[in-house]
């Protein structure tokens, strides 16, 4: 990775941002010793301005930035650094230094789902139900996602928005699992979605 350290005298932007939430949790700078240790700690490391030293991030709280990726601009001069963060990670106790709370969307759980069976898909664990519907195959797991599909459209009409919910739940879980066995992703519905979506779309 090329990055212009001496552009700035030194130090470069660094955007923090959580991986899971694509919040922004916060900015600090690095130098190219601050960037080293980072990389070879995997726990975020800064230059303080302040105190001309390096600090990491968390080594008084505890609320350490734990490192998933690093990208740098297109000028090579900020950097995009992607934590998971542990705990709040303002000095004054909020999740970020904005003062804004640090959740995402709850449809990002899908993505994570995903990972998740696809996980259980490479690995084939005993015991795992999202195993043995693998191993059932394919007529198995589209017969699962049509019974869970009749079982929520039944709670819609004569059951509780409780039950809906349940049933509804345990028809998307079929349908990553359907998905995952081809191949796929819930991410590629979301993109046909959009596709849809726009102007002039027509039916194929």
């Amino acid at each position: 990775m090329n990055i212009d350290f001496e552009k700035s005298g030194g130090l470069v932007p660094a955007i923090i941002q959580d991986a899971r939430t694509a919040k922004v949790l916060m900015l600090g700078y690095m130098n190219r010793e601050a960037y080293d240790k980072t990389l070879e700690t995997r726990k975020v490391t800064f230059f303080s301005r302040s105190r001309q030293q390096l600090w990491v991030k968390g080594e008084t709280s505890g609320n350490f930035l734990e490192l998933v990726d690093i990208r740098v601009d297109c000028d090579n001069d900020t950097l995009l650094v992607q934590v998971n963060p542990v705990g709040p990670v303002c000095h004054t106790g909020t999740d970020t230094c904005w003062g804004d709370v640090n959740e995402g969307s709850p449809l990002l759980f899908l993505s994570e789902l995903q990972d998740f069976i696809n996980k259980r898909r490479e690995e084939m664990p005993e015991g795992s139900y999202t195993t043995s519907l693998f191993r059932d195959g394919v007529n198995r797991m589209a017969q699962k996602v049509g019974e869970e599909a009749l079982e929520a459209c039944i709670e819609a009409v004569n059951g509780t928005d409780e039950r809906l919910l349940y049933e509804a739940s345990d028809m998307f879980y079929h349908l990553i699992v359907l998905l995952a066995s081809k191949g796929l992703r819930i991410e590629q519905v979301a993109e046909e979605l959009v596709t849809r979506h726009k102007p002039g779309w027509k039916k194929h």
